[in-house]
């Protein structure tokens, strides 16, 4: 056991050697990263992996810290960003800036104060060529250091990012709340332009999150009614690039609840309805979620319950009035009253006979009449014929 301690003490005193002096040389345009995997001599705050938009910039938020001895805040501090490369002897990191205006392959500017350990950087006028691992390195009098084990990914892409669009989950009518739609804003210094179909005078604010990143933004605050329910609130986000802009969008439908609307009963059959027949009474509303149906009857003493449902179903006996009221979670609601009107069965009867009566004397009349017609015109006296006259055997006429 003391033997593998001492072997792993050398070995991990070699590599830190052998680290000290690679961080010394430089290749020409390039420089070769070795970082132990114990101790490492810089560490860096930053985001693991960044997006960015072509056209546009990326503010990388960094600190760094150290504890190396040799280390001189009082010296002149420069940082160094080498691009590209495995954590590898065989794979170099190709410099691509250096604070002290050696190197500045893509216009980067620190825009930190390096001797506040504040590493900040500004990467303007991205590409796809921007696409790479990066390491961040300081420089100060004898002492060297890179980050090699926090590298930061950076992946540049062509289309936008779409807005969100926050809001509390559970919406209630009455309820007053306030809608955001945020938009990532990797360049603070060009952020996105925030629209959308509330009130379109919304102040944009960008704000720092607490990683360093930036997030741009717009609010509103509205009170929610049943109207509200189904409605779609859209959000765009338009990045401005260069040679123009880019825009992405997100729509969100709210789901409101609100207690019953337009509540009202009707029956089947309509009108007047025979005793003893059978009576559909249905009762509707509008609400959200689905309410629960009572049915009530009014007497002299008041209402009485008489059925739980949307339909209710009874033999009718008698003239009575009925509503129904529609209840969910937030409130209920009382439709009108609907009549439950019975027919006069004897008065109809009575109707019919009498029209059987008068039917039956018309037809008695008009039997008498026709008979008496009949009987005068059997009883009229015939005519007798008249013998015919002959005069020499000629019968002669009256004509004649």
């Amino acid at each position: 056991m003391k033997v593998n301690q001492s072997l792993m003490a050398a070995l991990t005193e070699n590599m830190l050697i052998v680290n000290m002096l690679l961080s010394l040389f430089f290749l020409p345009g390039a420089l070769t990263v070795y970082c132990g995997v114990y101790n490492p001599a810089l560490r860096i705050t930053t985001p693991n992996n960044m997006q960015a938009l072509i056209g546009s910039c990326l503010q990388i938020p960094c600190t760094y810290n150290t504890e190396n001895p040799t280390y001189d805040r009082g010296k002149t501090i420069y940082g160094v960003w080498m691009k590209g490369g495995v954590i590898l002897l065989s794979s170099p990191s190709f410099v691509i800036f250096n604070s002290s205006g050696s190197i500045n392959t893509y216009s980067l500017n620190i825009t930190g104060n390096l001797k506040e350990k504040n590493c900040t950087t500004l990467f303007p006028n991205l590409t796809t060529s921007h696409t790479d691992i990066y390491f961040f390195r300081v420089e100060n009098v004898v002492y060297r250091a890179s980050a090699c084990a926090d590298p930061l990914q950076i992946t540049v892409k062509d289309s936008p990012w779409s807005p969100s669009i926050n809001l509390p989950s559970d919406l209630k009518e009455h309820q007053s709340v306030t809608v955001t739609c945020s938009a990532f804003t990797p360049c603070p210094q060009s952020p996105p332009e925030l629209t959308w179909n509330l009130q379109q005078d919304s102040l944009r604010q960008t704000e720092k999150n607490t990683d360093g990143t930036f997030t741009t933004k717009i609010q509103e605050t509205i009170t929610l009614s049943d109207t509200h329910d189904g409605y779609n609130i859209r959000c765009s986000a338009r990045y401005p690039v260069i040679g123009g802009n880019k825009t992405a969008e997100t729509k969100v439908t709210l789901s409101v609840s609100y207690a019953p609307r337009n509540t009202s009963a009707s029956i089947s059959p309509s009108g007047l309805v025979s005793a003893g027949s059978w009576v559909e009474l249905s009762c509707s509303s509008r609400a959200k979620p689905p309410p629960s149906f009572t049915w009530f009857r009014n007497n002299k003493d008041g209402a009485t319950n008489v059925s739980v449902g949307q339909v209710y179903k009874f033999n009718s006996t008698e003239e009575e009035k009925f509503y129904c009221v529609a209840t969910n979670d937030l409130g209920q609601q009382k439709s009108s009253v609907i009549l439950v009107d019975i027919k006069d069965d004897q008065s109809s009867e009575f109707q019919i006979l009498n029209i059987l009566k008068i039917l039956g004397i018309v037809l008695l009349c008009t039997s008498i009449i026709i008979f008496e017609w009949w009987f005068r015109f059997s009883k009229k006296p015939k005519k007798e014929p008249e013998e015919p006259t002959y005069v020499n055997n000629v019968m002669v006429t009256k004509e004649s």
